[in-house]
Protein backbone atom coordinates (compact mmCIF):
# COMPACT_ATOMS: atom_id res chain seq x y z
CA UNK A 1 0.00 0.00 0.00
CA UNK A 2 2.80 2.42 0.94
CA UNK A 3 4.67 1.62 -2.29
CA UNK A 4 1.56 2.34 -4.39
CA UNK A 5 1.01 5.70 -2.64
CA UNK A 6 4.66 6.57 -3.18
CA UNK A 7 4.44 5.62 -6.87
CA UNK A 8 1.30 7.73 -7.35
CA UNK A 9 2.97 10.66 -5.59
CA UNK A 10 6.06 10.41 -7.78
CA UNK A 11 3.92 10.16 -10.91
CA UNK A 12 1.98 13.28 -9.92
CA UNK A 13 5.19 15.17 -9.16
CA UNK A 14 6.75 14.16 -12.48
CA UNK A 15 3.61 15.16 -14.39
CA UNK A 16 3.55 18.56 -12.68
CA UNK A 17 7.25 19.10 -13.35
CA UNK A 18 6.89 18.25 -17.04
CA UNK A 19 3.89 20.54 -17.39
CA UNK A 20 5.71 23.45 -15.74
CA UNK A 21 8.75 22.83 -17.92
CA UNK A 22 6.65 23.11 -21.07
CA UNK A 23 6.59 19.38 -21.74
CA UNK A 24 3.52 17.30 -22.25
CA UNK A 25 1.86 15.18 -19.63
CA UNK A 26 0.91 11.69 -20.72
CA UNK A 27 -2.23 10.24 -19.25
CA UNK A 28 -2.53 6.58 -18.38
CA UNK A 29 -5.70 4.82 -17.35
CA UNK A 30 -6.33 4.09 -13.69
CA UNK A 31 -4.48 0.96 -12.65
CA UNK A 32 -1.82 1.45 -15.32
CA UNK A 33 1.16 -0.76 -15.05
CA UNK A 34 -0.66 -4.07 -14.81
CA UNK A 35 0.04 -4.75 -18.49
CA UNK A 36 -3.61 -5.42 -19.31
CA UNK A 37 -4.76 -1.99 -20.42
CA UNK A 38 -3.65 0.09 -23.41
CA UNK A 39 -1.84 3.36 -22.88
CA UNK A 40 -3.63 6.60 -23.56
CA UNK A 41 -3.02 8.56 -26.75
CA UNK A 42 -0.22 11.09 -26.78
CA UNK A 43 -1.58 14.64 -26.58
CA UNK A 44 0.00 17.22 -28.88
CA UNK A 45 -1.17 20.78 -28.35
CA UNK A 46 -1.42 23.50 -30.95
CA UNK A 47 -1.71 27.28 -30.77
CA UNK A 48 -3.75 28.70 -33.65
CA UNK A 49 -3.96 32.17 -32.12
CA UNK A 50 -1.96 33.68 -34.99
CA UNK A 51 -3.67 31.72 -37.78
CA UNK A 52 -5.91 34.71 -38.57
CA UNK A 53 -8.69 33.91 -41.06
CA UNK A 54 -7.62 30.24 -41.13
CA UNK A 55 -8.55 29.45 -37.51
CA UNK A 56 -11.63 27.36 -38.41
CA UNK A 57 -9.63 25.46 -41.08
CA UNK A 58 -6.87 24.71 -38.55
CA UNK A 59 -9.36 23.44 -35.98
CA UNK A 60 -11.05 21.30 -38.64
CA UNK A 61 -7.68 19.90 -39.81
CA UNK A 62 -6.86 18.91 -36.22
CA UNK A 63 -10.31 17.34 -35.81
CA UNK A 64 -9.79 15.31 -38.99
CA UNK A 65 -6.58 13.85 -37.57
CA UNK A 66 -8.34 13.13 -34.27
CA UNK A 67 -11.09 11.28 -36.18
CA UNK A 68 -8.52 9.37 -38.23
CA UNK A 69 -5.98 8.09 -35.69
CA UNK A 70 -6.01 6.83 -32.10
CA UNK A 71 -2.39 7.07 -30.91
CA UNK A 72 -2.14 10.86 -30.97
CA UNK A 73 -4.64 13.62 -30.18
CA UNK A 74 -4.32 17.23 -31.31
CA UNK A 75 -5.77 19.72 -28.82
CA UNK A 76 -5.83 23.51 -28.64
CA UNK A 77 -3.32 24.68 -26.05
CA UNK A 78 -4.61 25.86 -22.68
CA UNK A 79 -4.24 29.56 -21.92
CA UNK A 80 -0.83 30.33 -20.48
CA UNK A 81 0.80 27.08 -21.60
CA UNK A 82 3.34 26.49 -24.33
CA UNK A 83 2.08 24.58 -27.38
CA UNK A 84 3.86 21.81 -29.25
CA UNK A 85 2.75 23.35 -32.55
CA UNK A 86 2.49 27.04 -33.43
CA UNK A 87 0.26 27.83 -36.39
CA UNK A 88 0.70 31.12 -38.21
CA UNK A 89 -0.85 32.80 -41.24
CA UNK A 90 1.45 34.48 -43.70
CA UNK A 91 1.58 35.57 -47.34
CA UNK A 92 3.95 32.82 -48.52
CA UNK A 93 3.38 29.22 -49.53
CA UNK A 94 2.10 26.79 -46.85
CA UNK A 95 4.88 24.95 -45.04
CA UNK A 96 5.79 23.15 -41.85
CA UNK A 97 9.03 23.49 -39.92
CA UNK A 98 9.37 20.43 -37.71
CA UNK A 99 11.71 20.38 -34.73
CA UNK A 100 10.87 16.82 -33.65
CA UNK A 101 7.95 14.44 -33.93
CA UNK A 102 4.83 16.31 -32.79
CA UNK A 103 6.62 19.67 -32.51
CA UNK A 104 7.15 22.59 -34.84
CA UNK A 105 5.59 25.52 -36.65
CA UNK A 106 2.97 25.45 -39.41
CA UNK A 107 2.45 28.35 -41.80
CA UNK A 108 -0.90 28.53 -43.58
CA UNK A 109 0.27 30.54 -46.57
CA UNK A 110 -2.10 32.82 -48.40
CA UNK A 111 -0.27 32.28 -51.70
CA UNK A 112 -1.79 28.79 -52.11
CA UNK A 113 -5.16 29.94 -50.83
CA UNK A 114 -5.17 32.79 -53.37
CA UNK A 115 -4.45 30.22 -56.08
CA UNK A 116 -7.55 28.28 -55.02
CA UNK A 117 -6.20 25.51 -52.77
CA UNK A 118 -8.55 24.33 -50.02
CA UNK A 119 -7.70 25.71 -46.56
CA UNK A 120 -8.79 22.61 -44.64
CA UNK A 121 -6.70 20.36 -46.91
CA UNK A 122 -3.73 22.70 -46.43
CA UNK A 123 -4.15 22.60 -42.65
CA UNK A 124 -4.56 18.84 -42.50
CA UNK A 125 -1.58 18.33 -44.84
CA UNK A 126 0.76 20.60 -42.86
CA UNK A 127 -0.29 19.00 -39.56
CA UNK A 128 0.56 15.68 -41.23
CA UNK A 129 4.17 16.88 -41.53
CA UNK A 130 4.26 17.63 -37.80
CA UNK A 131 2.92 14.10 -37.19
CA UNK A 132 5.89 12.71 -39.13
CA UNK A 133 4.64 12.36 -42.70
CA UNK A 134 6.70 13.46 -45.72
CA UNK A 135 5.41 14.92 -48.97
CA UNK A 136 4.47 12.26 -51.51
CA UNK A 137 4.74 14.02 -54.86
CA UNK A 138 3.39 13.60 -57.37
CA UNK A 139 0.31 12.00 -56.00
CA UNK A 140 -3.42 11.63 -56.38
CA UNK A 141 -6.11 13.53 -54.51
CA UNK A 142 -6.70 10.44 -52.34
CA UNK A 143 -3.26 11.04 -50.80
CA UNK A 144 -3.37 13.94 -48.33
CA UNK A 145 0.41 14.17 -48.44
CA UNK A 146 0.43 14.63 -52.23
CA UNK A 147 -0.17 18.28 -51.38
CA UNK A 148 -0.36 20.70 -54.27
CA UNK A 149 0.36 18.04 -56.91
CA UNK A 150 -3.24 16.80 -56.58
CA UNK A 151 -4.36 20.11 -58.09
CA UNK A 152 -6.51 23.03 -57.04
CA UNK A 153 -9.70 21.02 -57.59
CA UNK A 154 -8.69 18.51 -54.86
CA UNK A 155 -10.57 19.25 -51.65
CA UNK A 156 -9.81 15.96 -49.80
CA UNK A 157 -8.53 16.80 -46.29
CA UNK A 158 -8.44 13.16 -45.06
CA UNK A 159 -5.36 10.94 -44.78
CA UNK A 160 -5.56 7.64 -46.66
CA UNK A 161 -5.11 4.26 -44.96
CA UNK A 162 -1.32 4.22 -45.45
CA UNK A 163 -0.93 7.75 -44.04
CA UNK A 164 -3.09 6.87 -41.03
CA UNK A 165 -1.06 3.72 -40.41
CA UNK A 166 2.22 5.64 -40.59
CA UNK A 167 1.05 8.20 -38.02
CA UNK A 168 -0.27 5.41 -35.78
CA UNK A 169 3.16 3.80 -36.00
CA UNK A 170 4.91 7.09 -35.28
CA UNK A 171 2.86 7.50 -32.11
CA UNK A 172 2.43 3.79 -31.31
CA UNK A 173 1.88 2.47 -27.80
CA UNK A 174 5.58 2.72 -27.03
CA UNK A 175 5.54 6.44 -27.80
CA UNK A 176 2.49 7.05 -25.64
CA UNK A 177 5.10 7.40 -22.89
CA UNK A 178 7.76 10.09 -23.07
CA UNK A 179 10.60 8.76 -25.20
CA UNK A 180 14.17 9.98 -25.47
CA UNK A 181 14.21 12.99 -27.76
CA UNK A 182 15.82 12.48 -31.15
CA UNK A 183 18.76 14.63 -32.13
CA UNK A 184 17.47 18.18 -32.73
CA UNK A 185 16.84 18.99 -36.37
CA UNK A 186 14.82 21.43 -38.37
CA UNK A 187 13.19 20.22 -41.53
CA UNK A 188 11.45 22.69 -43.76
CA UNK A 189 8.79 21.30 -46.03
CA UNK A 190 7.52 23.56 -48.73
CA UNK A 191 4.44 22.32 -50.49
Amino acid sequence: MHARALAHGLTAALTAALTLAGGQAYAAPAGAGTGAEPLAARVVTYDAGASAEFRAAVDRGAAIWNESVANVELRPVATGQRANIRILADNGWPRALTTSLGNGTVYIGRQAVNQGYDTVRISSHELGHILGLPDRKPGPCTSLMSGSTAGVSCKNPYPNAAEKAEVEGNFGTASARPAPAPAPRTVATVD
